[in-house]
C-alpha cells in the first residue's frame, strides 16, 4: 500500500478522501489555492501546498504545478477525486510519466470514452444499446438539421467533451436547432477546449440510472449494483438512491452485464461509472461513461458495505479484488441529496460566507461538506456545499430519515437549496418513486 498520496481536489472530495487514507495509515498532501488558504481540506491533510491563485485555470488545472508538488513531498500516487482534472488523460499521462500513480484508470480508457462520439462507437461495438443518433461530430448546423430530420424531433444536442450538462439542449424544432448549434458549440469551447457537437434521439421522461463497476488490475471485475438519478435540474443531478426502486432484478442483471462489456472493451481499471437512459418499458440506453469516482457514491457505500476510495487505492496498488459479483451485499436504501449554496428558484451559485452551519446527526445519517461555520464560498468554484445521505432498512426509512435531517439542517450567511430538497423528499411523486428525469420541472410547475 502507498506510504503516501496527494489529492488534486479540494472541498468535500478531498476530505472524503483523507478519511480514508488516514484510516488505512497513508499519509496525505493537500494542494489550495489562495482562496482555499484557510479550506478544511488544508488543515486535515498531513501537507499541503500552494498551486496558484483562485482561478480554477490557475490552480487546481495546473498539471505541472500539481505533479511538481508529489514530487516535491515524496507523494507516491495522486487522487484526481471528482471533477476538475479527474477525467483528463493528460494529467494521467504526466502523473505516470513523473513515475507517479495514478489512483484511477489509464490515459487510454480515460480518452477512450473522454470523446462521447468515439465512446458510442466502443459501446456499440460491444454490443451495448446507444440512444439513436449522429455516430460521429456534426461538422455543421445544416448536418445537424439534416440529422435531425432523419432521427426526428426532439433531439438531444450534446457537446462530444462535455459533461455536467453543458453544452446540452433539448431542441424541439429547426428553428431552435439553428440558434441553438452556435452557442452550444461555443459554450463547450470554452469549458471543455473543444467545441465539436453531436446528435441523439430525445428519449421523452426516461430514469437516468447508473451501474457502479470497479475492476483491478488482475483481470477481475464486478458491478456494484445501481443508482437512480432522475431527480435532476439542467442535467445537473440534485438527489440520488440505491437502489433503484424502479430497477427489477432482471434489468439490474442486464445493465450490471452491458456495464462490465463496456468497461473490459477498453481495458478498464479501477472505479468507473456507466449511465444510461431507461425507459418506461425498461429498454436502456447507453449515456456515457465516467472514469473517476461520482459525487453520489456514497449511496453505494451505505448499501454495500464497501469504502470505493479504499479499494482505489487497493486497486492502485497492485491488490486483486476481494470478492466475487456474488459475494456483493445488497441491503438496505440510501438517498444522497447535494446542498448548494445557491438561489433555489433560479439555480444561480449564491457565494459568500456562512456565518451557521448546524449539520444532522441521527441513525443512519452522513454529511460529506467541505465547510464549516465561518467558511467562504467563493465564485471560483462548484458551489456545492456537502452531500447529506440517509439510511435505512428500507426506502420508506431512508426517506423519513431524510426528510428529518432536512429539517435538522442549518445553513445561514448564503442562500441555498435546502427548501427545494425539503420540497422534493416531501413529495408524494417522489414517495412513490415516480421519478423520471422531468421531476423537478414538473414539481416547480405544480406551485
Amino acid at each position: 500500500m502507498f506510504r503516501k498520496v496527494l489529492i488534486a481536489n479540494r472541498g468535500e472530495i478531498a476530505r472524503r478522501i483523507i478519511r480514508t487514507c488516514r484510516r488505512l495509515g497513508i499519509a496525505t498532501v493537500a494542494v489550495y489555492s489562495d482562496a482555499d488558504v484557510k479550506a478544511l481540506h488544508v488543515r486535515e491533510a498531513d501537507e499541503a501546498v500552494r498551486i496558484g491563485p483562485p482561478p480554477v485555470a490557475q490552480s487546481y488545472l495546473q498539471v505541472e504545478a500539481i505533479v511538481q508538488a508529489a514530487r516535491e513531498t515524496g507523494a507516491e500516487a495522486v487522487h484526481p477525486g471528482y471533477g476538475l482534472l479527474s477525467e483528463n488523460a493528460a494529467f494521467a499521462q504526466a502523473v505516470r510519466d513523473a513515475g507517479l500513480m495514478f489512483i484511477g484508470p489509464s490515459p487510454e480508457a480515460i480518452a477512450a470514452m473522454g470523446s462521447k462520439t468515439a465512446a458510442r462507437r466502443t459501446v456499440q461495438a460491444a454490443g451495448v444499446p446507444v440512444v439513436p443518433g449522429s455516430e460521429g461530430a456534426v461538422p455543421d448546423v445544416a448536418e445537424a438539421l439534416a440529422m435531425a430530420e432523419r432521427i426526428g424531433y426532439p433531439v438531444m444536442l450534446k457537446a462530444s467533451y462535455g459533461g455536467g450538462g453543458i453544452g446540452m439542449q433539448v431542441v424541439r424544432t429547426p428553428a431552435e436547432l439553428e440558434r441553438a448549434f452556435a452557442s452550444n458549440s461555443q459554450r463547450a469551447k470554452a469549458y471543455f477546449g473543444n467545441g465539436e457537437m453531436f446528435l441523439e434521439k430525445r428519449i421523452e421522461r426516461p430514469r437516468h440510472i447508473e451501474i457502479q463497476v470497479l475492476f483491478d488490475s488482475h483481470g477481475h471485475g464486478v458491478y456494484l449494483w445501481e443508482r437512480e438519478c432522475s431527480v435532476q435540474r439542467r442535467h445537473q443531478k440534485v438527489v440520488e438512491e440505491a437502489p433503484s426502486s424502479f430497477v427489477d432484478e432482471d434489468l439490474r442483471r442486464r445493465m450490471g452485464e452491458a456495464a462490465l462489456a463496456v468497461a473490459r472493451a477498453i481495458g478498464y481499471e479501477n472505479a468507473g461509472t456507466l449511465e444510461f437512459l431507461v425507459d418506461a418499458e425498461k429498454n436502456f440506453y447507453f449515456l456515457e461513461m465516467n472514469t473517476r469516482l461520482q459525487v453520489e457514491h456514497p449511496v453505494t457505500e451505505m448499501i454495500t458495505g464497501l469504502d470505493l476510495v479504499e479499494w482505489q487505492l487497493r486497486v492502485a496498488a497492485g491488490e486483486p479484488l476481494g470478492f466475487r459479483q456474488d459475494e456483493i451485499r445488497r441491503e438496505g436504501h440510501a438517498i444522497e441529496c447535494r446542498v448548494y449554496a445557491e438561489d433555489p428558484e433560479k439555480m444561480l451559485p449564491s457565494p459568500g460566507t456562512i456565518t451557521k452551519l448546524v449539520l444532522p446527526e441521527g441513525p443512519g445519517v452522513r454529511n460529506d461538506v467541505g465547510v464549516e461555520s465561518g467558511s467562504e464560498v467563493t465564485p471560483f468554484y462548484d458551489p456545492m456545499v456537502g452531500k447529506l445521505i440517509a439510511y435505512g432498512r428500507d426506502r420508506q426509512e431512508a426517506i423519513a430519515r431524510m426528510r428529518e435531517a432536512l429539517d435538522a439542517y442549518v445553513i445561514e450567511g448564503i442562500r441555498n437549496n435546502l427548501p427545494l430538497l425539503r420540497r422534493i423528499l416531501a413529495s408524494p411523486a417522489f414517495a412513490a418513486g415516480d421519478t423520471t428525469t422531468d421531476f423537478i420541472e414538473n414539481l416547480l410547475a405544480a406551485k
